[in-house]
């Protein structure tokens, strides 16, 4: 790939990927559509490296904004600490199994209706969340029962077209966890689950298994970290929409958003387009 085609594919991608992971429309699924239209080769893993790598800006994002509340985890008494590791497990171990089968899924012909139906799913998860979060009346503290709720539901979010954000927030309003609360829980739970993806990928760059070496020149190297860049700085300010949104409950745009999303793809889809 020439270097400015790398460099301006990687911004559109660092973009794109710093703007949706933190609002309720799936970054990994706009991530694997935009890389189909781009023409990338969705099934090599660098495509799933420079992924990663697009996770790790935005966890620089995370970690700017609430630099304050990732300080506060680690004095006594540790509990949102501890219910931050107990509600990371079901993602891990989701991961763990079955990451490399839902990528492979994901990266096959039928791909595209696969995302179709996630978002789908998704946007019918945001219209239920702002109907109860518009209507509940009392919430709650952060507990074991609600942080563990969002565990439960970030790893849905394996799936592309799943919001991670999205199901974390709903899993947080239909438990009763107060709005700021469970904003910077959700989060803050990004950052485990980004750390992890980040080191088994770098596993495979140290220790590269038959036909797993990672196919990187330089150009690929400057287009990766543009986007890293880009998807730092995007992110920073998606967290802050992001927040005042949750605050509101109003999330029906981003739901409208997607049902057209999961139509366009079903259309791409049956139309043999991607």
């Amino acid at each position: 790939m020439e270097l400015w085609e790398a460099i301006w594919k990687s911004i559109i991608l660092g973009t794109v990927q710093g703007l949706t992971e933190f609002l309720p429309v799936s970054s990994s699924g706009h991530l694997s559509l935009l890389q189909r239209i781009l023409r990338f080769n969705i099934s090599d893993g660098s495509m799933m490296f420079t992924n990663i790598m697009l996770h790790v800006g935005t966890l620089i994002a995370v970690v700017v904004v609430f630099r304050k509340d990732i300080r506060d985890l680690f004095r006594k008494p540790f509990k949102v600490l501890l219910m931050l590791v107990v509600a990371t497990i079901p993602a891990g171990l989701i991961g763990l199994l079955f990451n490399d089968k839902i990528d492979a899924a994901f990266a096959g012909a039928q791909g595209v209706l696969y995302l179709a139906i996630c978002f789908a799913f998704t946007a019918l998860m945001l219209l239920f969340t702002e109907l109860i979060a518009t209507r509940r009346k009392k919430h709650a503290d952060l507990n074991w029962l609600n942080t563990s709720a969002m565990g439960v539901m970030q790893a849905l979010a394996l799936f592309p077209g799943i919001s991670r954000s999205g199901s974390t927030i709903a899993a947080g309003t239909f438990a009763g966890a107060k709005p700021e609360k469970l904003a910077k829980f959700s989060f803050l739970m990004s950052i485990p689950v980004i750390l992890g993806g980040f080191v088994l990928e770098m596993k495979d760059v140290i220790f590269p298994g038959e036909g797993s070496a990672l196919a990187f020149g330089v150009n690929e190297i400057v287009g990766m970290v543009f986007g890293v860049v880009f998807a730092a700085v995007s992110g920073f300010f998606a967290i802050k929409v992001m927040l005042k949104v949750i605050g509101k409950g109003n999330y029906k745009w981003f739901s409208f958003y997607l049902v057209l999303l999961s139509l366009t793809c079903f259309w791409l889809n049956a139309l043999q387009i991607l």
